[in-house]
């Protein structure tokens, strides 16, 4: 079974409008209201494809149990560590070309207390994945530790993060997460550089593996993605093209999920996520189902001084 553990979960509210006018009325076409946070996503994903899993998160307020009840009504096994604080709500908007615009609220404030029953929830199954941003009072470097003792105690533990929370994990490399699925931009700040080229993210993504990582998805967007394992020779660039652009947020969630659902991982895992990523940017919300695995995939070599889009 795969925990994910969801630090600073969300009610999310979707508004699909033709195009968004800063400073202007706008008026949506459609609302949908939904569970999220990146854990939560993956879970669902997963849950979708009939994969075990469970879905910790903080739990506090109304927002909070309508979270948990929702998640209950599509079957999923979700264990929530109550708080004090009220949970967060989130507001996309969708344009009609795919673009899309987040405006998300800070989330609550948890005691050590709250903290220390989370990453205890977390500690019940041998694959975790801490996946999001943390709330006020959760330190970059509480994770780092929760991430550490994890695998020392043999657990196989995945970090979905950036900025501070990702510098944090990585910051020892004896305790280092096994996998951690920067995206182009997040793997540039985390190491201070600049990414042009896939040879440029190959080389950073190695850069992570010299930091005690075993395996480095980089997610591009339209461009596909990258892979670099420790147990792979070679680094893998991959493609699905998308047949329509609905709605990218959570899509990279779906692909992770992909991913995930491979027992083993490699090229295998990484075709199966880039098929739950291109179907997820296709819906109009949250990936709830099975990904068509006939989906034209196009994994090769990473050609070094190809640019990134």
């Amino acid at each position: 079974m795969i925990v994910t553990v969801t630090p600073n979960p969300s009610l999310d509210r979707t508004l699909h409008l033709p195009r968004l006018v800063p400073g202007g009325v706008n008026r949506a076409t459609t609302t949908m209201t939904e569970p999220s946070g990146k854990g939560v996503n993956v879970a669902l994903a997963l849950h979708g494809v009939d994969v075990p899993v469970r879905a910790v998160l903080p739990v506090g307020g109304g927002t909070g149990r309508e979270i948990v009840s929702a998640l209950r009504q599509v079957g999923l096994d979700v264990v929530g560590v109550p708080i004090a604080g009220e949970v967060r709500s989130n507001v996309s908007l969708v344009e009609a070309d795919g673009r899309s615009t987040k405006v998300n609220e800070p989330g609550p404030t948890v005691t050590e207390d709250e903290v220390a029953a989370l990453c205890a929830a977390a500690a019940v199954a041998d694959r975790v994945l801490w996946a999001g941003s943390l709330p006020a009072g959760f330190t970059p470097s509480r994770l780092a530790r929760a991430v550490a003792e994890a695998r020392a105690a043999g657990r196989w533990v995945g970090v979905d993060a950036s900025g501070a929370v990702l510098s944090a994990v990585l910051a020892d490399p004896a305790g280092a997460p096994h996998l951690v699925k920067p995206n182009a931009d997040e793997l540039a700040e985390v190491l201070g550089i600049e990414l042009r080229t896939l040879g440029d993210v190959e080389a950073a993504a190695r850069r992570l593996l010299d930091r005690g990582v075993r395996t480095v998805l980089v997610s591009l967007g339209g461009a596909g993605a990258v892979l670099v394992d420790a147990d792979l020779p070679d680094a893998l660039h991959g493609t699905a093209p998308a047949r329509r652009v609905v709605n990218t947020v959570g899509a990279g969630d779906a692909f992770l999920a992909g991913y995930l659902a491979v027992p083993g991982g490699g090229p295998d895992a990484l075709a199966n996520a880039l098929r739950f990523g291109a179907t997820a940017v296709e819906q109009d919300g949250t990936l709830l189902g099975v990904p068509d695995a006939r989906r034209p995939v196009h994994l090769a070599p990473i050609r070094a001084d190809a640019p990134l889009a």
